[in-house]
């Protein structure tokens, strides 16, 4: 029983406990304060064989020409057979207050059919915003952290050989307009949204502010944005770096998250089962064909024969009835312990203990 619960315990993954104190940075961020995407169409080029086969994808047959014609050389009529030359999407986060020439990183997504772009170089590729505007232009050598390894009857590889990324490979050519300076007023959201860590952050700095500029700033909104008035005669920069590290007792809501692809399961500390009996068992059904071959006797007349033979075997486990009672987490873990199942099993019976309505918690399926 030690090892099962062990075991199964590896499996449960549990949020921290309700009531820790975190810093107002990492709960919340300033709403002037993002990142913007940005996207471009570009080129990778030196690849060893891995690039895209230009007979499939002709674009990149077309931008490799275009390019060549704007550095002044001219290109022969035909199709042309490289395999070192890769069409890719190119993407980045400019965050925010970045100054015009600052470097950044950029994520290479190949577009074609090319199996690996190891070893290749980025061209020149202008990133673009949803305004279309560039305010980026990226180049520089691929990195991959996948591979693959091809043979004549089998295929090994790990990883996306396809994508990589190009560290600090985009300089910035033009600058997000904001004046954070003359910002009167500052907009705080949170990560996770709820009404009493909301309630708790504002008093938090309302209790700074009265200490040391005599004033209460902050006022919430809703569930996710709190309004904050800049005291006089500070910057904001030096107003927000105060109180950023204020220390608050965050909450959060019950909350119990499966995802079935992985087998996690992630039970929040105020979830809470009403008791319940749980039978969950599996019922297995094996077929097996084993046909035997009938051989007529030399020189008859007879014909060979296939006669079948038919092998069904059911077998059904975990049939057994358990209760599972819990009014903490703790509780709640023991008690799917005790039926002794797997993720997947706990899975299911956790759905199914939602729609029994004996689970006083939101459940968010993956």
């Amino acid at each position: 029983m030690r090892r099962l619960f062990l075991a199964l315990v590896s499996l449960l993954v549990v949020a921290p406990p309700v009531g820790a104190q975190s810093r107002v940075k990492d709960i919340a961020q300033l709403q002037s304060a993002r990142d913007n995407q940005l996207v471009g169409y570009g080129l990778v080029v030196g690849l060893q064989g891995t690039g895209d086969s230009l007979r499939n994808a002709p674009f990149t047959e077309q931008s490799m020409r275009s390019m060549l014609d704007n550095l002044g050389i001219a290109t022969a009529e035909g199709r042309a057979r490289l395999k070192n030359i890769a069409a890719v999407i190119v993407t980045a986060n400019l965050p925010p207050f970045v100054r015009q020439g600052s470097r950044i990183d950029v994520a290479v997504s190949s577009l074609g059919d090319a199996t690996s772009l190891g070893g290749g170089q980025l061209i020149m590729t202008p990133l673009r915003a949803a305004n279309g505007e560039i305010y980026a232009v990226a180049q520089g050598p691929v990195s991959i952290s996948g591979f693959q390894v091809q043979g004549a009857a089998e295929t090994v590889s790990r990883g996306t050989p396809t994508a990589g990324r190009v560290s600090g490979g985009a300089i910035v050519e033009r600058e997000i307009e904001a004046d954070f300076e003359e910002e009167g007023s500052l907009t705080l959201q949170l990560r996770n949204p709820d009404f009493t860590t909301a309630i708790a952050i504002t008093d938090a700095i309302n209790q700074f502010g009265t200490t040391q500029y005599g004033i209460s700033p902050a006022r919430e909104i809703d569930s996710r944005t709190i309004a904050i008035t800049k005291p006089k005669d500070v910057s904001p920069a030096r107003f927000f770096a105060s109180i950023e590290n204020l220390m608050v007792k965050t909450d959060t809501p019950a909350r119990v998250v499966l995802d079935e692809s992985t087998g996690t399961v992630v039970i929040g500390q105020d979830v809470r089962i009403s008791k319940v009996a749980i039978s969950h068992g599996t019922l297995t059904v094996r077929v097996t064909e084993a046909p035997r071959v009938s051989q007529p006797n030399p020189f008859s007349d007879g014909e060979t024969a296939v006669e079948d033979n038919t092998f069904i075997d059911v077998s059904e486990v975990g049939t057994q009835l358990g209760t599972v009672d819990g009014t903490d987490l703790q509780g709640v873990v023991e008690g799917l312990n005790r039926l002794g199942v797997g993720p997947n099993d706990i899975i299911a019976i956790l759905q199914a203990v939602k729609n029994a309505g004996a689970m006083q918690a939101e459940l968010v399926v993956q």
